[in-house]
This record gives structure tokens, C-alpha cells and sequence, in this order.
């Protein structure tokens, strides 16, 4: 009596359709597929032109010159004693001491008067956002008719109350500060955004429970608001103080970094080095000088929000 033929093992279909390089997809995270295409392009938009960078800041390239020689850190060296460029770094850093602390405490008085529940909140909230969306192009020519010492809006108006006038753009103890007016009225509206987001985040029970205790609306604001916006509030101040560190458009449109560079940042000087002056490889070196110090302003911060929370 013959025994029957054992059948053949079969691997389920699943199996079988996938083929010989199933294993190799497994190895591959699902996640990493999909990030892919964002991660070809940082690297190509990002990582590429950092250290193409860092090479061209070794090097004495020229717009003027096509072969360019290897210098080491002779433009370091040159950059940490230009006087020109410690200058710009002062204005930058006075210009964003002046500017941070108007733009954080004016979005929040903005915020808290729309959150209050004032009439008509809605031409509020387009009011004071709508100057964040128009382009500098506008905010320059915009503001530089206001400044304008004879036709300008603000001296007609210092004028009428038998004030003199200002050379609001041309006097070195003046533009600095005119620059920061103006770019308080056009970029305010982001933060005041960010803060009226926050504070309709805050739990209405705590308001409730405040109140029930007898607490009155200025101690609900400084015992209940205020202490629920610190996170955001670090948020803001970390942001604005990254933005006014690379202030460059409006200044360039209304001083030039004018009058004799005293409102020149660090950022118009690298413009002015590489494609004024030709120095590509030396305005290398300044911006990567410059990038090390905003690390360690960024790094500061972060440290301190860190300790304050603790």
C-alpha cells in the first residue's frame, strides 16, 4: 500500500506577493518615506548652502575674481577687528533692546483690550493685524513721507502744538528710534495675534473660581491672566528678539543705514561686503561671527526661561 505524497508547504498568498525585497522595505521605517521628500529639500535649500558657507568663509571669493584661494581664518580674524562691524553689531543689538520690549507689552495691552470684549471685535482685530500684512515696500515708502521733515505728517503735527520739528531719518540720535516706530506699527500685530490666541486658551473656571473669591478684575489679571500667558509670553519675547537680530528691509529702505552707519545693522552690512564691496568670502565670515552670536543670545534665553520654570 503506497503512503500518499506529502503536499508541498505553501506561504500564503500575502506572502508570496510581496516579493524578494519585502525585507528590505521592512528595514526601512514607514516615516522616514514620507519625510523624505522634505528632507531632500532641506538638505538641498539648507544644509548644502551652510556649508558652502563655511567653505567660501575660508576662501577669498570675489564677485570680481573666478578663481578663489584658500585663506583659513584670515577673514575670522579681519571680522573680529573690524570697527564697522562691531558697529553694526551695537546698533543691531540697541535696536533690538529699544524695539522687543514695546512689541511685546504693546501686542499684550492689544490683546487683553480685544479679549475684554469690546464692540465690534472683529474691526479690532483687522485693525490692529492688517499693517503685519503689507509688504515693506509699502511700509517704506508709507513712512518715509511721514518722516519727511517739511511735508511729513509728524512735524506738521509737532508744529501745530508749536513744537519744532524733527529731522526724523537724517539725525543720528533720532532714526534709530524712528525705525523702531515704524516697525512697531507694522509687525506688532503678529504678537498681539499670538497673545489673543493664548489668552482664549486660558480655562474660564479659573476666572470663575477667582471671582467667587471676591478677586476683582485687576487682581484676576495679574493672579490668573498674566501667570497663564508666561509660557507664551517667553514665546514672544524669544521670537521678537530673533526677528529684531535680523532686521535689514525697513532700515535699508528708510536710512540706507544712514545717517554715517548709525543705524546700520549687521545684516545690511553683509549686503553691503558682499555685494557692494565684492567680498563675498569675507561677508561669509561676518554672517557665520554673527550666527554664533545669535546662538548664544538664543541659548541664553532659552536657559533662563528654563530656571524660571523651575
Amino acid at each position: 500500500m503506497s503512503t500518499p505524497l506529502a503536499a508541498p508547504d505553501r506561504a500564503p498568498a500575502g506572502d508570496r506577493a510581496q516579493g524578494p525585497g519585502a525585507a528590505a522595505r521592512r528595514l526601512v521605517p514607514p516615516g522616514l518615506l514620507f519625510a523624505l521628500p522634505f528632507l531632500v529639500l532641506f538638505a538641498l535649500f539648507m544644509v548644502w548652502p551652510l556649508v558652502q558657507g563655511a567653505w567660501m568663509s575660508l576662501t577669498d571669493t570675489s564677485l570680481s575674481a573666478h578663481d578663489p584661494s584658500f585663506v583659513g581664518l584670515d577673514n575670522y580674524a579681519e571680522a573680529l577687528g573690524d570697527a564697522e562691524m562691531w558697529q553694526a553689531v551695537g546698533n543691531t543689538v540697541w535696536f533690538t533692546v529699544v524695539s522687543t520690549v514695546p512689541l511685546v507689552a504693546v501686542a499684550l495691552g492689544m490683546a487683553l483690550l480685544v479679549h475684554t470684549g469690546l464692540p465690534g471685535q472683529w474691526v479690532w482685530r483687522l485693525a490692529f493685524f492688517a499693517p503685519y500684512l503689507l509688504p515693506v515696500g509699502v511700509i517704506g515708502l508709507l513712512w518715509g513721507w511721514l518722516y519727511q521733515p517739511d511735508l511729513g505728517l509728524y512735524n506738521h503735527l509737532l508744529q501745530a502744538v508749536g513744537l519744532d520739528g524733527f529731522a526724523w531719518l537724517s539725525d543720528q540720535d533720532v532714526a534709530l528710534y524712528a525705525i523702531v516706530i515704524a516697525t512697531l506699527w507694522w509687525t506688532v500685530g503678529f504678537n498681539f495675534l499670538l497673545f489673543l490666541a493664548a489668552l482664549q486658551a486660558v480655562p474660564d473656571h479659573l476666572y470663575e473660581a477667582a471671582a467667587l473669591d471676591g478677586a476683582g478684575a485687576w487682581r484676576r489679571l495679574w493672579h490668573v491672566t498674566l501667570p497663564q500667558l508666561r509660557r507664551m509670553t517667553g514665546v514672544v519675547t524669544v521670537l521678537q528678539i530673533l526677528a529684531s537680530l535680523k532686521v535689514f528691509d525697513q532700515v535699508y529702505l528708510l536710512t540706507k543705514g544712514g545717517p554715517d552707519g548709525s543705524t546700520r545693522p549687521v545684516v545690511e552690512y553683509l549686503y553691503d561686503m558682499g555685494f557692494t564691496g565684492y567680498r563675498l568670502g569675507y561677508a561669509s565670515a561676518i554672517s557665520y561671527v554673527f550666527f554664533a552670536l545669535v546662538v548664544l543670545v538664543s541659548a541664553a534665553q532659552f536657559a533662563a526661561f528654563r530656571r524660571r520654570e523651575k
